[in-house]
Formats: C-alpha cells, sequence, structure tokens
C-alpha cells in the first residue's frame, strides 16, 4: 500500500510537469527539429499506419534504448533477435530526437524494426501504450528503470529485462533516496544481464532478484562497411598529419582544450590537426564560434568536399551524426569527452574497438569499470586536466612505436570482452 501510494504521488507529479515538458520540447525543437516530431507518440496516441503494422505483425519485442549511446549498443542485440527469431518484429523506442535518429540510421532499411517514442511514466499513458503494441517482451538498455512502466508491465504480464545493466555507486545512493518507489520497480524486473560484478551487486542492493553478469555490449558493436569507407575517404583528406580525436566532448570542455592547444606545438609534430566532435548536436554552432574566437583556421565536417583539406585547417568540427566509428578510425589518438569536467565520462569502447589509442580524464564514474579494465590493460590512459591531456597527446603522437603499442593492446582488449550480445540473448530466450 505504501508503494501504490508513492507511486500516486510520483504520477501526479509526472501529470503536473507534463505541459512543462512540452514547453521544453518545443523550445529544444528551434534547434533539433526532431523534438517537434511525433509529439502525441509521447502522451500515449499512435497513428493509424503504425496500427495497421501492430496489426499485420505476429509479436513484438519491444526494446528501450533511451538515447544515442543505448541505441548504439543495442544495435548487435537487435540484429541478432531479427535473426534469431524471423517471424517477430522489433519495437525500437527512445526518449531523445537523437536516439530516434541513431536508430533510424542504424535500422531504418528494415521493414521488421518499428520506431516510436517511450511515453512519459503515467500508467494511464504507459497503459495505452502496451494496448496499443501488445509487445510480448518489454528489453530495457542499460538504466532505465521507471516505476510506473514497470508497474504497468507487471499488470499486463509482460516480462521485463533490463540488459547491459549498469549502475553506478553515486546512481545506486540516488534511488535508495527514493527506496520504496525504486525497490518496488526493480522487483518487478524479471530478469537482469549486468555488465559487471560491480553493477550486479548494486542492482541486487536496490532490490532487483534474478541478477547475471553478461557483459557490455558495446564490444560486439562494430564498423559498417559504410563509416570504414568514410573514415579513410576522411583521411586520405587530411594526409599524414598526426590526428588528435575529442570526442563526445561537453559543454566547458571545449574551452579548456583550445586553451591548451598550444601545447602540442612543444613536441616534434608535423602540423597536427584537432578534430572536435561535441556530444550535442545542438551545440555545434556554438562550438564553432568558440573555435573561431580563438583565432584557429577551422573546416566544419557537413561542408567538406572531396577535395584535400587545406595546410592551414588546424581544427576540425565534427558537425555530424552517426560518423564517430569513422572519426575514431582516422584518429592517431582519442581524448574521450564528458571527463575533464564532473560530468561522468563517457564509453571508450568504441575507440579500443578500431584500435585507437585512448586518452582520458579524471571524472569517468559513469562508466569506471570498463575505464579501469582499459587503463590496466594498456589501451588507455589517465590524463589529470587539459594540459596534462595535450601534452600526453603530443608525446604519443610523436612516438610511433609507443602510438602502435598501445592501439595494439586498444584491439586485444577490445577483442577480449566480446560475447555479451550472444550471452544477452541466451538470457532472454526463455521470455520469448
Amino acid at each position: 500500500m505504501r508503494a501504490r501510494l508513492y507511486r500516486l504521488i510520483y504520477s501526479f507529479v509526472w501529470w503536473f510537469i507534463i505541459p512543462l515538458a512540452l514547453l521544453r520540447l518545443w523550445w529544444r525543437g528551434r534547434k533539433e527539429p526532431g523534438y517537434r516530431q511525433h509529439i502525441p507518440e509521447r502522451l500515449g496516441f499512435y497513428g493509424s499506419l503504425q496500427k495497421q503494422r501492430r496489426l499485420s505483425s505476429p509479436a513484438y519485442i519491444w526494446v528501450h534504448a533511451v538515447s544515442v549511446g543505448e541505441t548504439r549498443a543495442a544495435e548487435p542485440l537487435v540484429n541478432m533477435l531479427l535473426a534469431k527469431y524471423p517471424q517477430h518484429t522489433i519495437l525500437l523506442t527512445h526518449m531523445t530526437a537523437t536516439g530516434r535518429a541513431t536508430g533510424q540510421a542504424l535500422f531504418g532499411a528494415s521493414s521488421r524494426v518499428v520506431q516510436s517514442f517511450l511515453p512519459y511514466d503515467t500508467g494511464w499513458m504507459v497503459g495505452r501504450f502496451l494496448r496499443h503494441f501488445a509487445p510480448c517482451l518489454c528489453v530495457l538498455m542499460e538504466t532505465e528503470v521507471w516505476p510506473n512502466l514497470i508497474a504497468q508491465c507487471v499488470r499486463y504480464r509482460l516480462p521485463v529485462t533490463l540488459v547491459n545493466a549498469r549502475l553506478s555507486e553515486r546512481s545506486l545512493r540516488r534511488g535508495k533516496k527514493f527506496a520504496t518507489l525504486m525497490t518496488e520497480a526493480a522487483k518487478g524486473i524479471t530478469c537482469v544481464g549486468a555488465q559487471t560484478v560491480d553493477d550486479a551487486q548494486r542492482m541486487r542492493q536496490l532490490g532487483a532478484s534474478n541478477v547475471t553478469i553478461t557483459g557490455n555490449l558495446k564490444f560486439d558493436v562494430a564498423p559498417t562497411e559504410a563509416l570504414v569507407r568514410t573514415g579513410a575517404a576522411l583521411r586520405q583528406q587530411i594526409g599524414a598529419r598526426p590526428v588528435l580525436l575529442c570526442a563526445s566532448t561537453r559543454e566547458g570542455e571545449e574551452v579548456l582544450i583550445l586553451a591548451q592547444l598550444g601545447k602540442l606545438d612543444q613536441h616534434p609534430l608535423q602540423n597536427p590537426l584537432l578534430i572536435i566532435v561535441p556530444r550535442h548536436p545542438q551545440r555545434f554552432d556554438e562550438v564553432a564560434k568558440l573555435i573561431a574566437s580563438n583565432s584557429l583556421k577551422m573546416m566544419r565536417r557537413s561542408a567538406m568536399d572531396d577535395s584535400a583539406l587545406s595546410a592551414e585547417v588546424k581544427v576540425m568540427l565534427g558537425d555530424s551524426m552517426g560518423e564517430m566509428f569513422a572519426y575514431f578510425g582516422l584518429a592517431n589518438v582519442a581524448f574521450i569527452g564528458g571527463s575533464l569536467l564532473p560530468l561522468g565520462g563517457q564509453n571508450l569502447i568504441e575507440a579500443c574497438a578500431v584500435g585507437t589509442p585512448v586518452l582520458i580524464g579524471p571524472y569517468t564514474f559513469n562508466f569506471a569499470a570498463v575505464t579501469e579494465q582499459a587503463i590496466a590493460a594498456g589501451a588507455a590512459l589517465s590524463v589529470s586536466d587539459a594540459a596534462n591531456m595535450i601534452d600526453t597527446a603530443g608525446r604519443l603522437l610523436a612516438n610511433d612505436s609507443a602510438l602502435q603499442m598501445m592501439g595494439t593492446k586498444a584491439s586485444e582488449f577490445a577483442r577480449l570482452h566480446r560475447g555479451a550480445t550472444e550471452r544477452t540473448v541466451a538470457l532472454l530466450a526463455a521470455l520469448i
């Protein structure tokens, strides 16, 4: 009864903030038009085309991947489910416009993948969603534990799985502050496939049972042939210049990096090139202005043609979507953003998968385990700040043998951790 009361209060809060959430969607849509599209889906309403698709589909396996990172991680899982269950259709849901765009880029050519936004976490809206699509299984990616969503799945006797699950100590402490809500939600999960031993232990502390360690699906993500060709073409345009990639940078980090860029000149390098790829596309123009304010000659990826990159260009702005593997493939060294400031870091697995040496800052609490493993394996180096990052990158770029050794260790690290997709599909098999 106490849990139901807390969930009722939680639902009331959601109904109160939904008008504000819709206004925020419209506001974000100024820079990202995707946020102004498919708004009825966020409220539990769906079009006739989806209804026809539902009626003609034998059964949906529902995979929820909230944003870009989770959608990329879901790629090998979705592909294996499509191959193993040819009579089923994948319902792929998201919360962000960029996540949906990533899903479209990955699976848009498949007639057996249907995309939708997940409705806000009220019992009424989630109930409409479940009645409309009638999935046979709910597969949540990584950290998506929503009280009303799970309660409605339990009500409709829909098995709920949490796969590629990760839970930091910080997130566990936050969850315990709302223990009544979160423990009930965790107990409603049929089974959990955790990334690491520590993630599994924390999920059990939150209240989940039937927790299995399956590993990290992101180790099974591989670049497509098209991205490999794109990376090779860009590398040819750049030429032999040493390349430092700063990937998935967050607000405040570019200022620090650009302020220290001159330190590269202290190393014997032949006209090095810096590539900056901001984490969020709505910041592309902001970062472009920042680069220009530092009096640095810049080229935007979106403005490039097939000609060679001018030697005068010091910074390339990676203002493109879905090309991160291409950037990692052409770089000599990659710094992973979100880690210079207390933002928790981003995942370094994609860089390791293509054999690119990694640098990462001190703030990695969202990806602590995989970061520690990569550093221990010699695939990555930890840097203390922007100055240390630029200096370390310069020393590596000037040392071909050190670069090659780190690249080999990065590839080996990624290879040794593959196989999570097969283990995850085996976990799900009993529920489909």
